[in-house]
């Protein structure tokens, strides 16, 4: 029997998800619920599913889990809420933008022992994958330097930016937890630097749109992250584990891999230029991964505790930034 989901926020995370379920032969989307009664019904068209408030999936005896795609303030409200309602979990990162909160929340999991599992869409990425195979599979040795570089084209909407708790908590926590995933080992030193370079928004906020972060393991291992809001040339995110033995690397993404040769010099296509498309296979395979880990009873991953893991890293980043100094992770965990 298929797996029955409710969507719980109808926004364009909301949308992909939707299209994931609706994809996978193992589960049916079977209600939305969103503070805006037009996004739901459009979403409800799209996919012949109900339109239902929170209350009633709650109470819904034919929904099996739902995924939270809400505002990030809502998330661990949710959580708790239908953990006691004995529903499956897969929650959009991150939790909280506190870690308190956090733990608050992942103590109502476990007392529930409730499934969860956080959306670092990432790590289903078949390229970056790939990377994390290769260090399985011993093909490039022991890990000793990690770089990651997440550009976005643009910023988002200021109004987003003021509820997603900044550039570390929202676009930088991804790249944090691909740190953790490509290491093997857990991050103890972080020293960060960021500034507000590509515009007024991010700044008339008090955030950042620029930033770069060294991760020190305890063994001596690095992971060198560089982010941006603003690349002119597409979305740009690579990664590049180098090794005892070797090294791998996972490259961008474009539409096709068609380059063009004459008098002018290469050509090649430009990058992808949303993340949408950059991770539509990523985002699917993410969602499948939660319904296989519901139907089988195995343990879901990412965890709640890689969300916590993560959200920390980014309260060490900004400790270190408004001490200008390197911060032992310890010190916010």
């Amino acid at each position: 029997m298929s797996l029955q989901l409710a969507v719980l926020g109808a926004g364009r995370i909301g949308r992909v998800h939707a299209d994931a379920i609706a994809l996978n032969p193992d589960a049916a989307f079977v209600a939305v619920a969103d503070a805006i009664p037009q996004a739901a019904g459009q979403l409800a068209q799209a996919h012949g599913c109900t339109v239902r408030t929170i209350e009633e999936i709650e109470q819904a005896d034919d929904v099996d889990g739902v995924i939270i795609c809400t505002p990030t303030d809502t998330h661990s409200d949710l959580i708790e809420r239908f953990a006691r309602a004995g529903k499956a979990i897969f929650c959009e990162k991150p939790i909280d933008l506190s870690a308190q909160r956090v733990r608050e929340c992942l103590g109502v999991v476990e007392e529930t022992n409730t499934m969860l599992m956080v959306g670092f869409n990432r790590r289903f990425d078949p390229s970056f994958a790939a990377v994390r195979k290769a260090i399985d599979d011993d093909v490039v040795g022991d890990v000793e330097l990690v770089q990651i570089t997440s550009r976005d084209p643009e910023a988002p909407p200021i109004s987003y930016m003021e509820r997603s708790g900044g550039l570390f908590r929202d676009m930088t926590i991804h790249d944090f937890d691909m740190a953790r995933f490509l290491l093997g080992e857990e991050p103890v030193l972080i020293s960060a630097h960021a500034s507000a370079l590509t515009g007024e928004g991010p700044k008339s906020i008090g955030d950042f749109d620029t930033a770069s972060v060294i991760l020190e393991t305890a063994t001596g291992r690095q992971a060198v992250i560089t982010n941006s809001r603003r690349a002119t040339y597409g979305y740009d995110q690579r990664i590049e584990v180098h090794g005892s033995k070797g090294m791998a690397h996972a490259e961008n993404h474009r539409p096709n891999s068609v380059e063009i040769a004459g008098a002018h010099g290469y050509t090649r296509p430009p990058l992808e230029d949303f993340f949408m498309t950059r991770y539509t296979q990523a985002y699917a395979l993410e969602i499948a991964a939660f319904v296989a880990a519901v139907r089988q009873g195995t343990p879901p991953s990412p965890t709640g505790e890689d969300g916590l893991a993560a959200l920390l890293l980014a309260e060490a980043a900004h400790l270190s930034i408004d001490e200008k100094r390197q911060v032992n992770i310890a010190e916010v965990g």
